[in-house]
């Protein structure tokens, strides 16, 4: 696939070494793109460099860091002309707690939110305007099956920010597409990281395909969507689970 080389790439929440934020930004970086990855803590350097990217620290839930991160990239690479919107459900350094909806306090479901829905906000609203002017975008927001398509019990903040990332790139697809940019979203399903717990991996082996994801083939997916080849392919939700949510018993 072609359809990214030369184009300037910015992929969030790509700290983690094995997950899918890294996956995503090496399968550009394979594919030609000029990439950048961002996350919260200085271990982002370490990615860059084994990429050979530029790498940028910021805290995607404040507005003023994220124009920040903007304007570095567009003073090193260019303007961004694909976001891949994958920071969200942790942030290094602070614990997210579980439980049922009535039991949240206003600051943790406010948390849960910054997190997982204003982080992808904040960096559509910046990227839209240039992305519209120049009449070209590739809009990829890294969702989860959990929300739009199933939940779990004591993840309801994390199931409605989820499902509300849906809606925002339904919502963009339609505003945007007249002005060449598309928007799409990918769910993934059990995909193992070294976040995943013990319990996680095995619900992974209780899938059709029988195993957990792989960072990889998520990333293959966002590749698609980010690139020349996917331009008429916009608003779609991309599951990527395995089978997982098609099948009503689970062994």
């Amino acid at each position: 696939m072609t359809g990214v080389a030369g184009r300037v790439a910015l992929v969030t929440g790509a700290g983690a070494p094995g997950g899918i934020g890294f996956a995503i930004a090496r399968a550009l970086a394979a594919g030609g793109a000029r990439v950048c990855v961002t996350a919260t803590t200085g271990r982002i350097h370490a990615r860059g460099e084994e990429l050979g990217a530029m790498s940028h620290i910021a805290d995607l839930t404040d507005p003023a860091q994220v124009a920040g991160l903007f304007a570095a990239v567009e003073a090193q690479l260019g303007p961004v002309e694909i976001l891949v919107n994958n920071a969200g459900m942790v942030q290094t350094g602070l614990d997210v707690p579980r439980g049922h909806l009535a039991d949240w306090t206003d600051e943790v479901w406010a948390h849960h939110m910054a997190l997982n829905i204003n982080t992808t906000f904040h960096c559509c609203r910046a990227a839209l305007p240039g992305m519209a002017a120049r009449r070209f975008g590739r809009i990829v927001n890294i969702s989860s099956v959990t929300g739009p398509v199933v939940t779990i019990d004591g993840s309801s903040a994390y199931a409605t920010a989820k499902a509300a990332i849906t809606g925002m790139t339904r919502s963009i697809a339609l505003e945007y597409g007249p002005r060449g940019v598309t928007c799409n979203a990918v769910l993934p399903g059990w995909i193992a990281t070294e976040s995943s717990s013990p319990d996680e991996i095995v619900a992974g082996t209780r899938t059709p395909v029988g195993r957990p994801g792989r960072p990889e083939e998520v990333a293959a997916c966002a590749l698609f969507l980010a690139s020349d080849e996917a331009s008429y392919v916009t608003g779609a939700m991309l599951v990527v689970d395995g089978g997982n949510t098609v099948q009503e018993m689970k062994g």
